[in-house]
């Protein structure tokens, strides 16, 4: 969520009274991150934050396109009303959000957006892959949209949770997902386009 920008040289000692936890699972935690392509150790620097290189990036969009896409087809979800329930839940979060676009709500929901969805397959191999790569990625967004885009990031991410939303109440997560890809191809050539204007 972009509490600590890329660049940012991490404290061990500050997290650990941030995050009231000793320094043993904060060191494990911080190896996760750093496994996840998040943090980079450097000798002699300590922990920093790492940047974003579009380049690279695509390889790890056009990927996650492909997953997205299998969640309709890898051992779908039997669409309960609990399910069901938490897209609703998602789905007001964003006509809430839409009313009041922020960077900090919009982050948040983009990372519930993404567990919701997770939801939708019991594949487990596929849903941990999907989560590393969507965290790889899903702190972009807020580097590259200038304020005077925030309410159209938005619109259209509302946009896509009101479609996904629909097609899972009328019980099709093949055209959930469907939809899912189509979105996420679309936001990488944004993201794409910001890039090169920074």
């Amino acid at each position: 969520m972009l509490v600590y920008p890329p660049g940012t040289q991490l404290s061990e000692e500050a997290l650990a009274t941030e995050f009231g936890i000793s320094r043993s699972p904060l060191r494990k935690a911080l190896k996760i991150l750093e496994a996840d392509g998040l943090l980079q150790s450097q000798q002699g620097v300590g922990t920093l934050v790492t940047d974003v290189d579009l380049d690279e990036l695509e390889q790890v969009y056009q990927l996650r396109m492909e997953l997205n896409e299998l969640t309709g087809r890898l051992s779908p979800a039997e669409l309960t009303e609990a399910l069901r329930q938490v897209f609703d839940n998602v789905r007001q979060r964003a006509d809430a959000l839409r009313r009041s676009p922020n960077y900090k709500d919009f982050a948040r929901l983009n990372i519930d957006f993404f567990h919701a969805f997770q939801q939708l397959s019991e594949n487990r191999p596929l849903r941990d892959l999907s989560e590393k790569l969507f965290y790889q990625t899903c702190r972009i967004w807020l580097t590259l949209i200038p304020d005077a885009e925030l309410q159209r990031e938005v619109g259209i991410f509302c946009g896509e949770i009101e479609e996904i939303s629909d097609a899972v109440a009328m019980r099709d997560i093949e055209a959930a997902a469907l939809i899912r890809r189509a979105h996420l191809s679309m936001g990488f050539k944004r993201l794409r386009g910001k890039g090169r204007k920074t």
